[in-house]
């Protein structure tokens, strides 16, 4: 597949960047994961058309993220990586939702074909739409709990953003003061909500004192109203 881009997730380095420069070098669009939780945040952000995953990595191995991400419905190739030859453990790969299973070592040319064929008889996966809103000249992305004006990040500290991300879930609906301090960890003492929305107000409203986005709800709370 012409341009197709690959995501190579091992936690061994010169294993990793020895497979990137391969892949890149025979005209694939190649990014690497030291693990399984830099790997998601590749895919956060970025479409892929095959993913390279070792087996045996610390924490959550290749078996345990291949099943994970087949359990949350994605459709992403996976060709798994391994020292182990054994039989049982290429159906076990298999069985996890694999489309192809290669023990190491392995001749780099296999690598090639083996990611030739899959990348004929595969659809290419689109990723989904973020999960925005925007506030005027902020963006709410709701998926990264990231508030960005002209694609700079906003500096939240964790209450504020805590806050934006429970209105945001329901925008347009009101939200008790109550509600918002027991889920922002506050239920002691409602008060500090108020004291967060001033704050908040400052960082996204033109006019934080007439409040266009961040608008009270007379005896209730608070309500997020986007553009």
């Amino acid at each position: 597949m012409e341009d197709a881009h690959i995501l190579v997730v091992d936690d061994d380095r010169r294993l990793r960047e020895l497979l990137r420069k391969y892949l890149t070098d025979n005209g694939y669009l190649v990014a690497a994961a030291a693990d399984a939780a830099e790997a998601r945040q590749c895919m956060a952000g970025l479409a892929f058309d095959l993913m390279v995953l070792d087996v045996m990595m610390p924490g959550e191995d290749g078996m345990a993220l291949t099943r994970s991400l087949r359990a949350e419905g994605r459709t992403l190739p996976i060709l798994l990586l391994t020292a182990r030859g054994e039989v049982d453990d290429r159906i076990k790969g298999l069985e996890a939702g694999a489309d192809d299973y290669l023990s190491k070592p392995f001749e780099p040319r296999e690598l090639l074909l083996r990611v030739a064929s899959i990348l004929r008889r595969a659809p290419r996966e689109e990723p989904e739409p973020a999960r925005e809103l925007r506030l005027g000249a902020f963006v709410w992305n709701m998926d990264r709990t990231e508030l960005r004006q002209d694609d700079q990040p906003v500096h939240l500290t964790q209450a504020e953003r805590d806050l934006l991300a429970i209105l945001a879930e329901v925008a347009g609906q009101g939200v008790s003061r109550d509600d918002l301090a027991a889920r922002t960890g506050n239920s002691a003492n409602p008060r500090t909500v108020d004291v967060q929305v001033t704050r908040l107000r400052k960082k996204i409203e033109d006019d934080p004192k007439m409040p266009r986005y961040l608008q009270t709800v007379r005896g209730m709370g608070y309500m997020l109203r986007p553009d």
